[in-house]
């Protein structure tokens, strides 16, 4: 049994184990499993650290993410600059199909769209460009656009989940309708939640995930 407290310090712990963060003032508050960050970081990346931290803390059901992102005067950059660099940034990137993803800015915060053919190449962009100096987010509708004779086998998506060593274990059911793929059942975190939805998003023929498992923990809801 983990109380929200124990879940909140580990929380804390494990935002000021991230290098990026170290500095960062970062609020934390646990209820009922789920974690809300709040505070000020100076650059998107740190705000995405502080995410990822958080949802790798075993306890953590959801996160309500109200961190802002506030450049200093060394950090901002025009919109033209941050276009550029961001353009040549998803040019350089192998993992980035060529002339496939395209990126507007608007006050430092960039739009990717397009089509790829896989969930691996659209998460390349968001890399590719979330760390650039001046983005204060980015906002990623790339679609997904797989060849037409793939055809999605429930099998292959289950396969692939049992074999999985962190959730093979797990109660995950899969239902296919058409492209999209959904999920549903428990796991025993958003680790292992965000894990089979990656696992779901490399089948091919795949254009969307539904993921609607839901996360079980056992602790003893103590407020704080």
């Amino acid at each position: 049994m983990r109380t929200n407290e124990a879940i909140q310090q580990d929380v804390q712990s494990a935002i000021k184990w991230e290098p990026l963060l170290q500095a960062a003032e970062i609020g934390v508050t646990a209820k009922d499993g789920v974690i809300t960050l709040t505070g000020t970081v100076d650059s998107y990346a740190k705000k995405l650290a502080a995410e990822t931290a958080t949802m790798n803390v075993a306890g953590v059901k959801a996160v309500a993410e109200e961190i802002k992102v506030k450049l200093g005067s060394w950090g901002k950059k025009d919109d033209t600059e941050i276009a550029t660099t961001a353009a040549n940034a998803l040019k350089w990137s192998w993992q980035v199909p060529k002339d496939k993803v395209q990126v507007k800015v608007q006050d430092g915060w960039l739009t990717l769209t397009g089509e790829v053919q896989w969930n691996s190449e659209r998460e390349a962009a968001h890399d590719a460009v979330r760390t650039l100096p001046g983005v204060v987010g980015v906002t990623n509708i790339t679609t997904i656009k797989a060849n037409e004779h793939n055809k999605v086998e429930k099998k292959l998506v289950e396969d692939a989940i049992a074999r999985h060593w962190s959730i093979g274990g797990q109660d995950i059911q899969v239902s296919v309708s058409g492209s999209t793929v959904t999920l549903s059942g428990t796991v025993g975190s958003l680790y292992e939640k965000r894990e089979a939805g990656t696992v779901a998003w490399n089948t091919p023929g795949i254009f969307n995930v539904n993921n609607d498992l839901l996360v079980e923990y056992d602790y003893a809801a103590v407020a704080l």
